[in-house]
């Protein structure tokens, strides 16, 4: 296993460096029923780019929004983004946010900056739609829950997948009790490739002394992270350095612990995580493993065990269970597969005659109906209009970002980790009740 030694202290020195002042409630343009969102995407690679098109389809379909600007700090992906939408182009993101006639920003920038654009983005009565992880660090987290909250904006994060029906047909089912005392849940994330997980295409003349369309701002690109000379596989391969992303945690995780924290009677934050793992087959210049597996146990009396390897594309079914019986959301494993039907098997050699007069004995399947792909940015815009909570809130991302966030450090500290659901931070040891 690679360890990087302090990592704590990091996170904290991190954590004092995004200290910013406390919101403050604001307001944007009210959205009547007949009004089109103005949208602005801030970031537009590979997702942003897909975002931008999706939303702009969506406004072509239904005329409820409209993408007015994107922004990008590789000119070139900021120019064919543009054009393509017919809509303006900046380098600048402030250029977007500061904008009195947009409505929404759409947040796909590198995990690194996902926070700070959000937070100011709300600071400026902006509703906003963030990709997954919702941030890169804890203390992010908790600065997101408690800024939407105090500016009572929309915050949805964009891990699709939930908006999928089979999530909310498993929380009614345990609800129900079809399952009786949950104990444990289950998923897995695998991927293989010859080239190895997130070696995307690297563009060799592109760079900060590039002209014209090849030109990249890698200053800003940087932020807060450490100042280093341009790395063009940094730049366009930034899920494979701690500095940018979790890895396979914040990239991939999130996708099966947000949903899972749906499923749950109630999102929850984890009482104790650890994790394993190490780079076992792509030995490149990545800093992050190519296989990861989590451990967590929940004061609610269950366990989450998530297992993934980017170099075997194997899952394993997605399933939660319970001392009286199994719910399996997806039995192919895959928590952004689609699906028509979630499956219920009871555990016969306990149930009661109470359960046996009301779900029987035999395997219960449970139909689901598909949503495409776009229903979780539709949930986004009708939440502008309607003022209502999105399907992942800040609240069920904050809890779901903890537990994936725990695993990275635990993972580079090699040890066991606590959360102090009391004063809300990461510890060495089991706080007391």
């Amino acid at each position: 296993m690679r360890h990087a030694a302090g990592v704590g202290a990091t996170l904290g020195v991190a954590a004092k460096a995004f200290a910013r002042p406390a919101a403050k409630a604001s307001t944007g343009r009210v959205v009547g029923a007949n009004d089109r969102i103005n949208v602005g995407v801030i970031g537009v690679g590979g997702r942003g780019s897909y975002l931008a098109r999706t939303f702009a389809e969506i406004g072509e379909r239904t005329n409820d929004c409209k993408v007015v600007a994107v922004c990008d700090v590789y000119e070139k992906r900021k120019r064919q983004n543009a054009e393509r939408l017919k809509c303006d182009g900046f380098l600048d993101y402030r250029e977007v946010i500061g904008r009195s006639d947009i409505d929404a920003i759409v947040v796909a920038t590198p995990d690194h900056w996902h926070a700070k654009i959000a937070l100011e983005a709300l600071d400026h009565g902006k509703d906003v739609y963030c990709e997954k992880p919702m941030c890169h660090t804890i203390e992010e987290a908790k600065q997101l829950s408690s800024t939407v909250h105090e500016t009572k904006r929309v915050f949805q994060v964009g891990s699709q997948t939930t908006s999928a029906e089979q999530w909310w047909k498993a929380k009614k089912a345990i609800a129900d009790g079809m399952i009786g005392e949950m104990l444990m849940s289950q998923g897995s994330y695998h991927r293989n490739s010859v080239e190895g997980e997130w070696n995307w295409p690297i563009d060799a003349d592109a760079g900060p002394d590039g002209k014209g369309e090849n030109y990249i701002d890698w200053k800003m690109w940087l932020g807060s992270a450490s100042k280093r000379p341009y790395n063009a596989d940094r730049f366009f391969r930034f899920r494979k350095y701690w500095d940018y992303s979790g890895g396979i945690a914040t990239d991939l995780f999130f996708h099966v612990v947000a949903p899972l924290n749906i499923c749950w009677p109630e999102p929850q934050f984890p009482h104790r995580v650890m994790a394993s793992g190490g780079i076992y087959v792509f030995k490149d210049e990545r800093e992050v493993p190519d296989t990861f597996n989590l451990l967590a146990d929940f004061s609610k009396g269950h366990t989450l065990i998530l297992s993934s390897s980017m170099a075997n594309s194997q899952h394993i079914p997605g399933l939660i269970r319970g001392h009286e019986g199994t719910i399996i959301m997806v039995d192919h494993g895959q928590f952004e597969g689609e699906t028509d039907h979630i499956t219920v098997i009871p555990e016969r050699r306990v149930i009661n005659d109470a359960y046996k007069a009301k779900w029987g004995t035999d395997k219960i399947t449970i139909p689901v109906t598909e949503k495409p792909e776009w229903a979780h940015m539709q949930n986004f815009l009708d939440c502008v209009r309607s003022r209502q909570k999105p399907v992942l809130d800040v609240d069920t991302a904050f809890r779901a970002q903890v537990t994936i966030s725990m695993s990275v450090q635990s993972y580079r500290e090699g040890r066991v980790l606590y959360w102090d659901e009391k004063a809300l931070k990461v510890v060495a040891k089991a706080p007391k009740a």
